[in-house]
């Protein structure tokens, strides 16, 4: 990945196959709308096809976030950006990186999640690739239809989508959003990003009943079928694009974790949905220790849910107690887990196996509160996507057994919050230390005003996967997440704990990923997985690269 910030022609006038006129005007890559001098109308055959007066970039974004804004719901926005993004790549970085708190809720969640419920109904130009079933044995021809160099795909097959399910082909939507996100908020350049929808067809009847379903109208494809198409896919990625960075994103759980154990040390790869996730929601731990004075090995944890960002989370934190002196059998014991059928315990015959490690023994309970009543956790953390499960009666119990409860809502979108801010400040008398899952205003009570921030992901896996191109890395084991989880800790300033916020201010992210970025290629080359030599100042050397959206 080498550095761009030339977003005229003038850098590559010389290449033969270099897009002129209408053909430049399509092209969002090299596409600066109003923003081209005249100088370059002549040099570039534009003259004429432009409207005469020259608009800097700044203009242009001010114009765009003042039609954003005056549109009537967040759905509309989200396709006024999409249509941007398809137009003038940078002009939409440029905004994005800009108004990132303003932006981010609109591009991806808790917006994207309903862009995905009915983006056949919205579809306006394909991005990105979709390889479907019907392409077993050619998958690396499809790969190679697509014009640019990947240095990172972002892949689903549509499943698990947010808190929503399967929505088959509409996931795409989700690779679409991140990838968006891994250029604003790391810098990687936006031609190096490559989403991928795997379409293997959906179990969802109302889309297979939909006249505009995009996908493939079709059950999904399973066993081996499914396997077969996976292995075509990774084995061609890595044929097309040697030493690509492969996250999955959104897949269910009953393939989200094999797959992860399956090619982990084979590719550079991760599962944003277990391992961000957890490296998120570890340095929100961090930081709420900051203000109770406690240490990670005396906390109780219990998860609402027991799925991939349940498991992931336990794992990291157990992780990150035995980096502290903690025995493994004893960290695992500080972390609980409940599922729809409650209490996850050694008695219970129904288990998958990636809940085992968390089966304790303990008497049966069924249902949340019981939990909390029982075990005394000192932070709950919402992951199950089930809205309002946070009740009055399970924040005040936490407030009643803790001085200042940690309270984690963290699925969404936001209709599935386990609770409001409001909620969990209100009914714990403003002592909780709480993150969310999708974005929440600042509440006020008794004269304290409340900032709470997302534990959102794309504080952990925009900087992962910047240090793992930078650094080629070969792997991404979980020693990354855990570095990674301790830096964005310590980006967290006395300030921002003050006003109740446990990660750093979002407009900080460029800066907070560059940091997680070097702790990242740092590690790759500590483990001996970096394919480039260490150069003498790593974070420098990042900074250098990343891609900058202004012209």
């Amino acid at each position: 990945m080498t550095r761009n910030t030339d977003r005229s022609p003038s850098g590559t006038q010389n290449a033969p196959d270099h897009p002129r006129g209408m053909a430049l005007l399509r092209d969002p890559f090299y596409n600066k709308g109003t923003g081209f001098s005249d100088r370059e109308r002549d040099e570039y055959g534009l003259r004429g096809l432009l409207p005469p007066r020259v608009l800097s970039q700044d203009e242009q974004a001010d114009r765009v976030m003042k039609y954003v804004r005056q549109l009537p719901n967040d759905l509309e926005r989200y396709i006024a950006l999409n249509s941007l993004h398809d137009r003038n790549e940078a002009l939409f970085l440029r905004v994005v990186s800009d108004h990132i708190d303003e932006i981010q809720p609109l591009i991806y969640t808790p917006t994207v999640g309903l862009a995905c419920q009915k983006y056949g109904h919205i579809f306006q130009r394909p991005r990105g690739l979709f390889v479907s079933a019907n392409d077993r044995g050619r998958v690396a021809q499809v790969l190679r239809n697509w014009p640019h160099r990947a240095a990172i795909i972002v892949v689903t097959d549509g499943e698990r989508i947010l808190g929503l399910g399967d929505l088959g082909a509409n996931g795409m939507g989700i690779p679409v959003g991140k990838l968006s996100l891994y250029a604003a908020c790391a810098g990687i350049d936006p031609k190096t990003c490559l989403p991928v929808m795997l379409d293997v067809g959906t179990n969802n009847g109302e889309l297979l009943g939909d006249p505009f379903y995009i996908g493939l109208r079709q059950r999904r494809v399973q066993g081996a079928a499914y396997d077969e198409l996976v292995e075509e896919f990774i084995s061609a990625a890595r044929e097309v694009y040697p030493g690509v960075v492969i996250q999955f994103e959104d897949f269910a759980n009953h393939n989200a974790f094999r797959l992860l154990r399956k090619y982990r040390e084979r590719v550079p790869t991760f599962n944003d949905d277990i391992q961000g996730t957890a490296a998120v929601a570890l340095a929100g731990i961090l930081s709420a220790l900051r203000v109770t004075g406690g240490t990670l090995t005396d906390q109780t944890i219990l998860f609402l849910g027991a799925g991939e960002a349940a498991t992931g989370i336990a794992e990291l934190v157990v992780s990150a107690m035995i980096a502290q002196g903690l025995a493994e059998d004893a960290a695992r014991r500080r972390c609980w887990l409940v599922d729809s059928r409650g209490l996850v315990v050694k008695s219970r015959t129904d288990l998958a196996g990636h809940k085992l490690a968390y089966a304790h023994d303990a008497a049966p309970v069924g249902d949340f509160l019981s939990a909390v009543r029982t075990l005394k956790p000192t932070a709950i953390i919402g992951v199950a996507a089930v809205g309002g499960t946070f009740t009055r009666e399970v924040l005040e119990e936490m407030a009643r057994i803790n001085e200042r409860p940690i309270v984690f809502a963290l699925s969404n979108p936001t209709s599935k919050a386990e609770c409001t801010a409001e909620e969990a400040y209100r009914n714990t008398r403003g002592r909780a230390l709480f993150a969310c899952g999708s974005p929440f205003d600042p509440v006020t009570l008794d004269g304290k005003t409340f900032v709470p921030r997302q534990g959102n992901n794309s504080y952990i896996f925009p900087g992962v996967g910047l240090g793992a191109i930078v650094s080629r890395t070969r792997q991404i084991p979980d020693d990354m997440f855990m570095a990674a989880a301790h830096a964005l800790a310590h980006q967290v300033s006395e300030s921002d704990l003050r006003q109740g916020s446990l990660y750093p201010a979002l407009p900080r992210i460029r800066e907070v990923s560059t940091r997680i970025a070097a702790t990242v290629a740092e590690t790759a080359y500590r483990l001996k997985l970096a394919g480039e030599t260490k150069p003498a100042d790593v974070a420098a050397h990042i900074h250098a690269q990343m891609y900058d959206p202004h012209y």
